[in-house]
């Protein structure tokens, strides 16, 4: 039973590029996940683990019909990714990063509200629907 994600949630990854955003993107891949691209500015139009790279949320959105977003970006830059997310139509969005501020979340919950848009997070592990869908850092396996 899925509550929040299935094996037909479609994915993507905001940091897909990153140490992090490959290593997590690569496990939930293998996991089963349906990873549909990923989110690094400056590096649309290139692919990374065999997915596409877009510049923009929008543009991934546009272009896989992408529903859910993880992301793996430093603190600093966490809000305009939460926002960037939330703008562009994502519906559930999981923050794995800790150290956000905390007047910049409370930001982000105002306008996830607004949108009605599900925020899981930020400092968290993330979401998994047992052998269907992984969204976050933890293993799909002991």
């Amino acid at each position: 039973m899925s509550i929040l994600i299935d094996k037909n949630t479609k994915v993507i990854c905001q940091g897909f590029t990153g140490g992090q955003g490959t290593f997590h993107s690569e496990q939930a891949i293998a996991y089963g996940t349906q990873m549909v691209g990923g989110v690094t500015p400056g590096k649309g139009g290139s692919e990374h683990l065999g997915l596409p790279v877009f510049n923009t949320v929008a543009e991934a959105v546009a272009a896989t019909g992408a529903e859910a977003s993880v992301i793996y970006v430093p603190a600093p830059f966490c809000k305009d990714s939460i926002l960037e997310a939330a703008n562009a139509g994502i519906k559930l969005i999981v923050a794995i990063t800790e150290g956000i501020p905390t007047l910049d979340m409370l930001e982000c919950k105002v306008k996830c509200d607004e949108l009605g848009v599900r925020l899981i997070g930020p400092n968290c592990p993330g979401v998994i629907t047992p052998g269907e869908c992984k969204i976050g850092i933890m293993p799909g396996h002991i």
